[in-house]
């Protein structure tokens, strides 16, 4: 019988031992290669980015290189199990990095949860990337965390915020046609008060960004938590959560998840697995949309949310049809971002990679509304879309 994922990915990892590897650009075979690419020829590109740091891009691994860090507070669906255990899931992420827009990535794996000395961290490997991909760490650390390094001189984008938000939009663009329903309509709910939840919130609000192909703001946004509907008289919120209220829930609807479906259009579920039955699909609008994203257990499995009239239904897995995979995102981000120099990643840039994503699929169906998440074009449709979005905006 063959061995499930879990072992075979045991077994792997321990005959790698580590996914990813430094190999050299130059093979220094003389005397003069040597003196090239270290002393005494070094000096001289040492004394040019000494004059103009900016030089660094041009002289160095910077352009092309991204430290991802984390804490390992916030693991897969693995909770806070620290910077060891984390290696793995950041060697893989650097690995499709490389795959997929052939940036060169590293994992900084920090063992502290202290949020300034994440920052202080951060702050003082900077000179060496030309980007910080935050992961997997727990919110509302996290949105901290991401918020005062905003200032650094390059992008720092927190992945498990963005980039799901970005691939989720990208998604339910897709879906909402093809239901035939406009975005400006939908009534949202969404489960999850976490990172990636909140980002989506944000994303789905789309606010004051008036160029070209942005994103229209859905009709409602209901926010759930553990406790329910988020709502305005409750005294237990975080500061994300309470930023959430101004621009959702505006009736302070009070109740659980369940009450918050009644007559929704979209369920968005970043939060636990085997959630909701059909029956709560039945109380949904006609031709509901499902983004069911709990791994590796969806709040409701697709044919189960069918079962309850879904027209359309996303998980996380990639064993079932429209994965929701935030591998569609973030390498084509940081790659354009990186192309362009920009020194932030800008809500903009994020709509339109989100309608980059959403572009690669000509005719949305009902098992086909998010490219297939090792479609390498992919990257490089996001990537074209940032970097010009970065030009546009002198990010």
């Amino acid at each position: 019988m063959k061995k499930d994922i879990y072992q075979r990915s045991l077994d792997l990892h321990k005959d790698l031992r580590g996914k990813i590897k430094v190999s050299a650009n130059i093979n220094v075979k003389t005397k003069d290669d040597l003196s090239l690419v270290y002393s005494p020829g070094v000096a001289e590109p040492c004394r040019a980015i000494h004059k103009d740091e900016e030089a660094a891009y041009d002289y160095t691994m910077k352009s092309n290189t991204v430290a991802i860090v984390t804490d390992g507070s916030a693991v897969l669906g693995l909770g806070n199990i620290g910077a060891a255990a984390s290696i793995p899931v950041m060697e893989g992420k650097a690995l499709l990095f490389k795959k997929f827009a052939d940036i060169n990535a590293f994992p900084i794996c920090l063992d502290t949860q202290d949020t300034f000395e994440i920052i202080e961290t951060v702050k003082r490997i900077a000179p060496v990337f030309g980007g910080i991909n935050l992961e997997d760490i727990a919110a509302p650390r996290s949105f901290e965390v991401e918020s005062r390094l905003q200032d650094l001189g390059i992008p720092v984008f927190h992945d498990d915020q963005h980039g799901t938000a970005i691939v989720v939009l990208a998604g339910l663009i897709n879906a909402a046609k093809f239901v035939g329903k406009k975005i400006a309509d939908l009534k949202v709910v969404i489960n999850g008060a976490g990172a990636a939840g909140i980002a989506i919130a944000r994303l789905l609000r789309c606010a004051d960004h008036e160029n070209d192909n942005a994103c229209t703001p859905v009709k409602e946004i209901l926010m759930c938590d553990t406790q329910g509907i988020i709502h305005k008289d409750r005294d237990d919120l975080n500061f994300a959560k309470k930023q959430i209220l101004t621009f959702s829930n505006r009736e302070n609807k009070k109740g659980s998840i369940f009450d918050a479906l009644e007559d929704a259009d979209v369920f968005i579920g970043v939060s636990v697995g085997d959630l909701l039955t059909r029956a709560d699909i039945r109380k949904m609008a006609s031709n509901a949309i499902i983004f069911a994203l709990a791994n590796p257990q969806p709040e409701i499995m697709p044919d189960e949310a069918y079962a309850g009239g879904a027209a359309v239904v996303a998980t996380g897995r990639s064993d079932l049809p429209n994965q929701v995979n935030n591998v569609l995102g973030f390498p084509g981000i940081f790659r354009g971002a990186l192309d362009a120099r920009a020194k932030t990643i800008t809500p903009y840039m994020k709509l339109k990679a989100a309608y980059a994503i959403a572009d690669c699929i000509d005719k949305p169906t009902k098992m086909n509304i998010i490219p297939k998440s090792l479609n390498k074009e992919v990257a490089q449709n996001v990537a074209n879309a940032v970097r010009e979005a970065a030009l546009k905006e002198n990010a």
